[in-house]
């Protein structure tokens, strides 16, 4: 398999791939909006920055039985066998050393420094959300009506 730039992947598949969903219309003048599903997407947007098809270069985090995983793309040496292509690091540890593994495997290696603001977002949310499911922290309740005063 011959192996093709990050940029040249980007033109070919920036307009129509497998993992795109379009919002609110067809064109951009009715407001579209490009979410992108594909593994590797920090923000699920297609978007060339965080594409992780069109980077050789991508990180992820992701949530898998109660706890959170970073994936992050490896060598090219692995073209013939992408499930090969992926390093997994499980996040165990309480927030702030987790944040300090981000920042250690994103940003002091220079991997990708340009998506540690993004990483640490998703992180959050993805922490919550497992201490959520835990019952360690309480579910936030749905505001239901009109009113925001409810009488007892």
């Amino acid at each position: 398999m011959v192996q093709i730039s990050d940029a040249l992947l980007w033109e070919l598949t920036k307009n129509n791939t497998s993992f795109m969903k379009k919002v609110n219309g067809r064109t951009k003048r009715s407001g579209c909006v490009k979410f992108s599903t594909e593994k590797g997407n920090l923000k699920c947007l297609s978007k060339a920055a965080y594409s992780g098809l069109a980077n050789s270069k991508a990180v992820d985090i992701t949530a898998e039985d109660d706890q959170a995983q970073m994936v992050k793309k490896t060598a090219s040496k692995h073209h013939q066998f992408p499930n090969l292509g992926h390093a997994v690091t499980h996040i165990k540890k309480d927030f702030r050393r987790a944040e300090k593994v981000i920042q250690s495997q994103v940003v002091d290696n220079f991997y990708r420094p340009d998506l540690k603001d993004a990483a640490m977002a998703k992180y959050t949310k993805v922490y919550e959300g497992n201490r959520r499911a835990k019952g360690i922290k309480k579910t936030v309740p749905v505001k239901k009506g009109r009113g925001a005063i409810q009488k007892d």
